[in-house]
Protein backbone atom coordinates (compact mmCIF):
# COMPACT_ATOMS: atom_id res chain seq x y z
CA UNK A 1 0.00 0.00 0.00
CA UNK A 2 2.92 2.43 0.81
CA UNK A 3 4.56 1.85 -2.52
CA UNK A 4 0.95 2.48 -4.14
CA UNK A 5 0.23 5.87 -2.28
CA UNK A 6 3.97 6.90 -2.61
CA UNK A 7 3.22 6.03 -6.74
CA UNK A 8 0.22 8.19 -6.54
CA UNK A 9 1.81 11.28 -4.80
CA UNK A 10 4.54 10.83 -7.46
CA UNK A 11 1.78 10.88 -10.55
CA UNK A 12 -0.02 14.01 -9.11
CA UNK A 13 2.73 16.27 -8.17
CA UNK A 14 4.18 15.65 -11.49
CA UNK A 15 0.67 16.70 -12.99
CA UNK A 16 0.40 19.50 -10.58
CA UNK A 17 3.68 20.68 -12.16
CA UNK A 18 3.13 19.71 -16.08
CA UNK A 19 -0.50 21.38 -15.91
CA UNK A 20 0.96 24.92 -14.62
CA UNK A 21 4.33 24.88 -16.27
CA UNK A 22 3.68 25.92 -19.90
CA UNK A 23 3.78 29.90 -20.43
CA UNK A 24 0.32 30.67 -21.74
CA UNK A 25 -1.47 33.56 -20.23
CA UNK A 26 -2.03 32.30 -16.82
CA UNK A 27 1.89 32.04 -16.30
CA UNK A 28 2.52 35.12 -17.95
CA UNK A 29 -0.12 36.73 -16.01
CA UNK A 30 1.84 35.20 -12.63
CA UNK A 31 5.03 36.72 -13.84
CA UNK A 32 3.78 40.09 -14.78
CA UNK A 33 2.38 40.87 -11.51
CA UNK A 34 5.57 39.35 -9.94
CA UNK A 35 7.27 42.11 -11.43
CA UNK A 36 5.18 44.96 -11.12
CA UNK A 37 3.24 44.04 -7.80
CA UNK A 38 5.44 41.67 -5.64
CA UNK A 39 5.56 37.59 -4.90
CA UNK A 40 2.62 37.49 -3.17
CA UNK A 41 -0.24 39.06 -5.65
CA UNK A 42 1.45 36.18 -8.30
CA UNK A 43 1.42 34.02 -5.84
CA UNK A 44 -2.51 34.29 -4.89
CA UNK A 45 -2.94 34.34 -8.58
CA UNK A 46 -1.45 31.07 -9.07
CA UNK A 47 -3.24 29.46 -6.12
CA UNK A 48 -6.60 30.93 -8.17
CA UNK A 49 -4.92 28.75 -11.09
CA UNK A 50 -4.18 25.95 -9.04
CA UNK A 51 -7.96 25.23 -7.60
CA UNK A 52 -8.91 25.81 -11.45
CA UNK A 53 -6.49 22.98 -12.61
CA UNK A 54 -8.08 21.22 -10.04
CA UNK A 55 -11.51 21.37 -10.29
CA UNK A 56 -10.80 20.18 -14.30
CA UNK A 57 -8.52 17.27 -12.50
CA UNK A 58 -11.55 16.11 -10.62
CA UNK A 59 -14.08 16.38 -13.30
CA UNK A 60 -11.54 14.36 -15.75
CA UNK A 61 -11.50 11.93 -12.73
CA UNK A 62 -14.67 11.63 -12.35
CA UNK A 63 -15.72 10.75 -15.77
CA UNK A 64 -12.52 8.30 -15.97
CA UNK A 65 -13.72 6.72 -12.73
CA UNK A 66 -17.29 5.69 -14.62
CA UNK A 67 -15.03 3.65 -17.11
CA UNK A 68 -12.85 2.13 -14.97
CA UNK A 69 -13.45 -1.64 -16.25
CA UNK A 70 -12.63 -0.17 -19.68
CA UNK A 71 -9.64 2.23 -18.61
CA UNK A 72 -8.56 -1.55 -17.34
CA UNK A 73 -9.05 -3.71 -19.91
CA UNK A 74 -7.77 -0.68 -22.51
CA UNK A 75 -4.84 0.90 -20.65
CA UNK A 76 -1.87 -0.18 -23.41
CA UNK A 77 -4.27 1.52 -26.02
CA UNK A 78 -5.29 4.76 -23.86
CA UNK A 79 -1.66 5.36 -22.71
CA UNK A 80 -0.56 5.30 -26.35
CA UNK A 81 -3.12 7.84 -27.24
CA UNK A 82 -2.57 9.39 -24.32
CA UNK A 83 1.21 9.79 -25.22
CA UNK A 84 0.02 10.87 -28.83
CA UNK A 85 -2.19 13.77 -27.10
CA UNK A 86 0.77 14.45 -24.95
CA UNK A 87 3.75 14.66 -28.44
CA UNK A 88 1.50 16.77 -29.97
CA UNK A 89 1.12 19.38 -27.25
CA UNK A 90 4.85 19.48 -27.02
CA UNK A 91 5.66 20.17 -30.47
CA UNK A 92 3.00 22.90 -30.18
CA UNK A 93 4.55 23.92 -26.69
CA UNK A 94 8.03 23.58 -28.10
CA UNK A 95 6.73 26.23 -31.13
CA UNK A 96 4.63 28.65 -29.27
CA UNK A 97 5.83 31.77 -28.38
CA UNK A 98 4.89 32.93 -24.81
CA UNK A 99 5.59 36.79 -24.89
CA UNK A 100 2.41 37.01 -27.35
CA UNK A 101 0.24 36.45 -24.18
CA UNK A 102 1.55 39.65 -22.47
CA UNK A 103 -0.74 42.74 -21.64
CA UNK A 104 0.27 45.37 -19.88
CA UNK A 105 -0.71 45.67 -16.12
CA UNK A 106 -2.64 48.13 -15.13
CA UNK A 107 -1.77 50.22 -12.23
CA UNK A 108 -4.05 49.08 -9.52
CA UNK A 109 -4.58 48.90 -6.17
CA UNK A 110 -3.26 45.30 -4.27
CA UNK A 111 -6.67 43.28 -3.98
CA UNK A 112 -5.56 39.53 -3.03
CA UNK A 113 -9.07 38.33 -3.92
CA UNK A 114 -9.18 39.83 -6.80
CA UNK A 115 -5.97 38.51 -7.60
CA UNK A 116 -7.30 34.56 -6.78
CA UNK A 117 -10.23 35.21 -8.82
CA UNK A 118 -8.47 36.10 -12.21
CA UNK A 119 -6.27 33.21 -11.62
CA UNK A 120 -8.95 30.98 -11.47
CA UNK A 121 -11.27 32.68 -14.31
CA UNK A 122 -7.86 32.51 -16.45
CA UNK A 123 -7.72 28.36 -16.08
CA UNK A 124 -11.25 27.99 -15.88
CA UNK A 125 -12.10 29.56 -19.30
CA UNK A 126 -9.99 26.96 -20.61
CA UNK A 127 -12.04 23.97 -20.69
CA UNK A 128 -9.65 22.28 -23.56
CA UNK A 129 -6.90 21.67 -20.89
CA UNK A 130 -8.97 18.79 -20.10
CA UNK A 131 -7.84 16.60 -22.67
CA UNK A 132 -4.31 17.78 -21.64
CA UNK A 133 -4.91 16.44 -18.11
CA UNK A 134 -7.00 12.91 -19.53
CA UNK A 135 -3.39 12.59 -21.30
CA UNK A 136 -1.88 13.21 -18.60
CA UNK A 137 -3.75 10.54 -15.98
CA UNK A 138 -3.23 7.95 -19.11
CA UNK A 139 0.23 8.65 -19.23
CA UNK A 140 0.73 8.18 -15.17
CA UNK A 141 -1.93 5.70 -14.65
CA UNK A 142 -3.47 8.17 -12.32
CA UNK A 143 -6.96 6.49 -12.53
CA UNK A 144 -6.63 2.47 -11.27
CA UNK A 145 -8.99 -0.12 -10.62
CA UNK A 146 -7.40 -0.71 -7.44
CA UNK A 147 -6.99 2.35 -6.00
CA UNK A 148 -9.14 3.44 -2.67
CA UNK A 149 -10.79 6.10 -1.88
CA UNK A 150 -7.09 7.57 0.41
CA UNK A 151 -4.95 7.25 -2.96
CA UNK A 152 -7.00 9.77 -4.62
CA UNK A 153 -7.01 11.63 -1.56
CA UNK A 154 -3.12 11.87 -1.78
CA UNK A 155 -3.16 12.32 -5.65
CA UNK A 156 -5.30 15.02 -5.79
CA UNK A 157 -3.63 16.74 -2.90
CA UNK A 158 -0.62 16.61 -4.68
CA UNK A 159 -1.60 17.61 -7.80
CA UNK A 160 -2.00 21.04 -5.88
CA UNK A 161 1.08 20.37 -4.35
CA UNK A 162 2.88 19.86 -7.71
CA UNK A 163 1.20 23.44 -9.29
CA UNK A 164 1.77 25.58 -5.91
CA UNK A 165 5.47 24.26 -5.97
CA UNK A 166 5.62 25.42 -9.38
CA UNK A 167 4.30 28.75 -9.05
CA UNK A 168 6.17 29.20 -6.08
CA UNK A 169 9.64 28.47 -8.06
CA UNK A 170 8.72 30.86 -10.58
CA UNK A 171 7.95 33.39 -8.59
CA UNK A 172 10.50 33.09 -6.65
CA UNK A 173 13.27 33.18 -9.68
CA UNK A 174 11.38 35.81 -11.96
CA UNK A 175 11.94 37.83 -8.01
CA UNK A 176 14.97 37.52 -7.95
CA UNK A 177 16.09 38.48 -11.19
CA UNK A 178 13.84 41.20 -11.57
CA UNK A 179 16.58 43.82 -13.19
CA UNK A 180 17.82 41.35 -15.46
CA UNK A 181 14.83 39.87 -16.23
CA UNK A 182 14.19 39.09 -20.43
CA UNK A 183 10.64 37.70 -21.08
CA UNK A 184 12.36 35.71 -23.73
CA UNK A 185 13.88 33.63 -21.67
CA UNK A 186 10.78 31.73 -21.16
CA UNK A 187 10.95 30.45 -24.12
CA UNK A 188 13.98 28.05 -22.84
CA UNK A 189 11.36 26.68 -20.02
CA UNK A 190 8.44 26.26 -22.99
CA UNK A 191 10.99 24.30 -25.11
CA UNK A 192 12.20 22.01 -21.78
CA UNK A 193 8.89 21.13 -20.93
CA UNK A 194 7.98 20.43 -24.42
CA UNK A 195 10.86 18.14 -24.39
CA UNK A 196 10.52 16.67 -21.08
CA UNK A 197 6.70 15.83 -22.48
CA UNK A 198 7.71 14.45 -25.59
CA UNK A 199 10.13 12.37 -23.81
CA UNK A 200 7.70 10.71 -21.32
CA UNK A 201 5.18 10.63 -24.04
CA UNK A 202 7.91 8.36 -26.45
CA UNK A 203 8.55 6.34 -23.21
CA UNK A 204 5.41 5.84 -22.44
CA UNK A 205 4.12 4.83 -25.67
CA UNK A 206 6.85 2.29 -26.10
CA UNK A 207 6.16 0.43 -23.21
CA UNK A 208 2.27 0.11 -24.33
CA UNK A 209 3.51 -0.96 -27.59
CA UNK A 210 5.87 -3.84 -26.17
CA UNK A 211 2.70 -4.85 -23.90
CA UNK A 212 0.24 -5.51 -26.60
CA UNK A 213 2.78 -6.91 -28.64
CA UNK A 214 2.65 -10.84 -28.50
CA UNK A 215 5.60 -12.26 -26.44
Amino acid sequence: MLESLLYIAFSGFMIGVFISAPMGPIGMLVIQRTLNKGRATAMYTGIGASLSDLFYCLLSGLGLSLVTDFIESNKNILQIIGSVVLIVYGIYLFRNNPSRAIKKAPDITTNYWRDFATGFLFTFSNPLILFFIIGLFARFNFMDANYHYYHYLVGYLSIVGGALCWWSLITFFVNKVRSHFNVRSMWVINRVMAGLLIIMALIGSVHAIRNLLPM
